[in-house]
């Protein structure tokens, strides 16, 4: 009796082993090609986003094979390195992406990508994510209008530093009706990646003129510049996050 159950028990072990045993390579057949999909799909999302900043015709080469890391956590607003694209066009350096981050916008961080000619023209600006109040903030997205479409063509001298401001602050981009914080926030981003742009155009423009960059390298300026009013933003006075915005308490 006893040898037939040892027997029984042994067999159905094997079976539980063999279905333990096929059941995990299944799962990791389909794990290995879902990873490859999902990064297919994250590849083409990242494509539609630059395409999206810089216009096709703007560039010839291969964006993500053109690439430098940049830091600079004043004028970028991240505290890591984040990736800088760098398009070429006939070989030449044609046009940069950076990427930027809104700090201070009404519900927390705002992620930006701004592409800026060789020239130091804006050629698009794009919000990667938000958590601002929908109906409102969100309207930074070019689904929900066309507001952002209004830095394309700007640069530095136009309109000038006392421009690169809301209308409510004497500057010349307009508001949200009910939100002013957001866009104020987005502006100033825009104007101190433009700003990152003008006082590293020949490295970043050196490396874009090569092959390939290394993301090894990291071009890091957190510490070659002193903070300053004109290079942020607003004065100290007028970045009190206690100031009141025409929001009142809308979430």
């Amino acid at each position: 009796m006893l040898p037939e159950i040892s027997r029984s028990m042994l067999k159905n072990s094997l079976v539980l082993g063999l279905f333990a045993v096929v059941t995990v390579g299944l799962v990791a057949l389909v794990q290995l090609a879902t990873a490859k999909q999902i990064a297919a799909s994250q590849h083409q999302a990242q494509m539609r986003t630059l395409e999206e900043v810089l216009p096709v015709d703007s560039y010839d080469n291969h964006l993500l094979d053109n690439t430098i890391q940049v830091h600079d956590p004043l004028l970028l607003g991240n505290k890591l390195a984040q990736t800088a694209y760098i398009g070429l066009k006939d070989g030449q350096p044609s046009a940069v992406i950076l990427q930027a981050t809104a700090p201070d916008g009404y519900s927390g961080a705002i992620r930006l990508m701004v592409g800026i000619r060789a020239d130091g023209r804006l050629a698009g600006v794009r919000v990667l994510s938000h958590r601002e109040t929908p109906g409102l903030g969100d309207k930074v997205e070019l689904s929900k209008s066309s507001w952002v479409l209004g830095f394309v063509g700007k640069s530095l001298s136009d309109p000038g530093e006392a421009g690169w401001a809301v209308k409510k602050d004497r500057g010349e981009f307009d508001q949200f009706a009910g939100a002013t914080i957001t866009p104020r926030a987005v502006v100033k981003a825009v104007h101190n990646a433009l700003l990152y742009f003008d006082q590293h155009r020949a490295e970043l423009l050196v490396v874009g003129n090569t092959e390939a960059a290394s993301d090894n390298a990291v071009l890091d300026s957190a510490a070659r510049h002193a903070p300053a009013a004109s290079a942020v933003g607003l004065p100290a006075s007028e970045r009190d996050s206690s100031a009141p915005d025409d929001r009142g308490t809308a979430p």
